[in-house]
């Protein structure tokens, strides 16, 4: 079983959690999410142009493109990360720009060096699949997708064609950290996916307290938490560490206890 496959076999939802690579001191805020109860991490490639992310990742963006952080460091952070977590899972996020530059087989071959298990590109849709799909899949590395509020039915059996890991609902029409969308509308969605694919189904954009959490959490595999944990970057410097393991701890007991009622 593949490390993504057990993080969500677990006998509770999984909490997955975002920050982005190069934005203070990632080794130790990332530690933080683990000690905090993270059972899947989401490492953020910066960009220039990160277009589905709201002022506080686009902000961290720009702060880690700054310090000068560069595709080498992350895969750096990536390879750290593993040694020291063999067994939390480990996604890079990111555009397809970082990811394609140097070809695909390339990208897919440090990743693979570096024990990271699977990839969300935001700006490769799955009708260009080629760009970075197969070399991934040869690699043992999941290309996981998104779907969102305007995935139809046949736009939804596109999408999940090679997906793998789990899928990823955007639960809002818009970019990250920005609203959140009604938990009715969550509950429905996550039910249409369901029943279209046997992949475990992660719900983010948008959450960013333990209530949330806990909401979603009822009715899907995973939540997502990005924005609330990158502002604490943003907030707290190279002392975010213990404000992040804080607010983790918070979302891990609400997501892990959210079905226990």
């Amino acid at each position: 079983m593949t490390r993504l496959a057990s993080a969500f076999a677990k006998p509770h939802p999984a909490l997955v959690c975002f920050l982005t690579g190069g934005d203070g001191d990632t080794a130790a805020n990332l530690d933080a999410l683990v000690e905090g109860g993270a059972d899947v991490i989401e490492l953020g490639m910066p960009f220039t142009d990160p277009m589905a992310d709201g002022p506080a990742i686009q902000a961290a963006n720009l702060r880690s493109l700054g310090a000068g952080t560069r595709i080498a460091d992350i895969l750096r952070i990536a390879a750290e990360f593993r040694a020291r977590h063999p067994q939390v899972p480990l996604v890079l996020m990111g555009y397809a720009n970082p990811m394609t530059i140097r070809g695909p087989e390339w990208f897919a071959g440090e990743c693979a060096k570096a024990g990271v298990d699977g990839v969300i590109c935001v700006d490769i849709p799955p009708e260009e699949d080629a760009a970075l799909g197969p070399a991934l899949r040869a690699g043992g590395i999941s290309l996981i997708r998104l779907a969102t509020p305007t995935s139809d039915a046949d736009r939804l059996n596109t999408i999940l064609k090679d997906t793998s890991g789990f899928l990823y609902y955007v639960s809002v029409a818009g970019i990250t950290g920005m609203q959140q969308a009604g938990i009715g509308s969550i509950e429905d969605a996550v039910a249409r996916l369901k029943a279209a694919t046997n992949l475990p189904v992660a719900v983010g954009f948008g959450v960013r307290t333990p209530e949330q959490a806990s909401a979603i959490a009822k009715v899907a595999d995973g939540v997502v938490v990005g924005s609330a944990l990158v502002e604490l970057v943003g907030q707290h410097g190279a002392n975010a560490g213990g404000p992040l393991r804080e607010l983790t701890a918070a979302l891990a007991d609400a997501v892990h206890g959210a079905r226990d009622d």
